[in-house]
């Protein structure tokens, strides 16, 4: 074993935990104490938290009672049936996220060091991934580290970042629209470290003998008068941003966030559609599925890109290492934002 690399493990940990460990002359913070501010702080109660630490209820209690001791102040109090931080209670609290993803990161250095390969990685993935990328990742898993054990969440990108940021997952695989003013992914994911994997085209979905589709390319600006099958309000942004920028408002006359139905109405004759690459990759694995269909990008080649986002600190858990090595080399990506 090369024991040169146990250095590593105090100059990285150190200076993000001891500020926040030891903020006050004396004052002695546990582990579990930060933790269960971390937990109330993010699930909104002492009840919720406990459950997910697997804890009972008057433990939680007891860990927060005796913090307040030690600070001489209290960190919560009593609102109704439930709780809310108090001054001192949000300072921890905050403190709290980086200082135990700090810790859990050196346990995982030092369980490498040991040689102590088993672990796991909670993943939440939006649903066009759930066909595509989540599978050929357990499938890499499954034969460079079996020892690994994952479990997969399907999520969409806010849902999969919120989840990064209360532990309740280690890696969401998200996604975000460049120049988009109004995509709330580079906000959510503000503070969280966010890995660049691949892009993924944005393809028009047309029915069959349109005259759009006896072109390479379509202009979008073409399909200015067509009936638009669109997303949930949350979802459509991006088609919108996009026929804004080509001069018109999309008459989005059916809503459905079901790809099979989008393609099902597209090859009826209803309206025309745009949808991710991914998304119609898995919905077409069927050549003959949807035979009333044609496919082509736009002039632009517009697209999304794809992110893998964890908490600060947490590629440095050899679990989680390992799952965003995978990912890299199935995507070819890899660049940290």
């Amino acid at each position: 074993m090369d024991m040169t690399v146990i250095p590593t493990v105090i100059p990285t940990v150190l200076p993000a935990v001891l500020p926040a460990v030891l903020p006050m002359t004396g004052l002695d913070l546990d582990a579990h104490s930060l933790r269960a501010m971390r937990a109330v702080s993010e699930l909104g109660s002492i009840t919720a938290a406990a459950t997910a630490m697997g804890y009972s209820q008057p433990a939680i209690s007891q860990l927060l009672k005796r913090l307040e001791q030690r600070l001489g102040m209290p960190v919560v109090e009593r609102v109704g049936r439930g709780v809310r931080l108090t001054e001192a209670g949000r300072v921890l609290a905050r403190h709290a996220v980086t200082v135990t993803t700090a810790l859990d990161a050196a346990a995982g250095e030092l369980a490498e060091l040991q040689g102590l390969r088993a672990g796991r990685v909670r993943v939440a993935a939006f649903p066009s991934a759930s066909a595509t990328l989540v599978p050929q990742l357990l499938a890499r898993m499954a034969v460079s580290n079996p020892e690994i054990g994952i479990t997969y969440l399907e999520a969409e990108p806010p849902e999969a970042v919120a989840a990064v940021r209360e532990n309740r997952v280690d890696l969401a695989i998200t996604f975000s629209y460049p120049g988009d003013r109004d995509d709330p992914h580079p906000g959510s994911a503000q503070g969280l470290r966010h890995i660049a994997l691949c892009t993924d085209e944005m393809l028009l979905v047309l029915p069959n003998g349109h005259p759009a589709a006896a072109t390479k390319q379509v202009e979008l600006a073409g399909l200015a008068h067509e009936n638009w099958i669109g997303g949930c309000p949350r979802c459509r942004g991006h088609l919108l941003q996009l026929c804004d920028q080509s001069g018109f408002v999309p008459r989005i006359s059916y809503e459905t966030d079901n790809v099979a139905a989008v393609l099902g109405l597209v090859s009826a004759g209803i309206g025309v559609a745009m949808l991710p690459q991914m998304a119609l990759g898995s919905a077409l694995a069927s050549a003959s599925a949807y035979p009333g269909v044609e496919i082509r990008p736009t002039v632009a080649r517009e697209h999304r890109t794809v992110h893998a986002v964890t908490a600060v600190g947490g590629e440095r858990m050899p679990a989680l290492a390992a799952a965003l090595a995978q990912l890299a080399a199935l995507t070819g990506g890899g660049s940290a934002g």
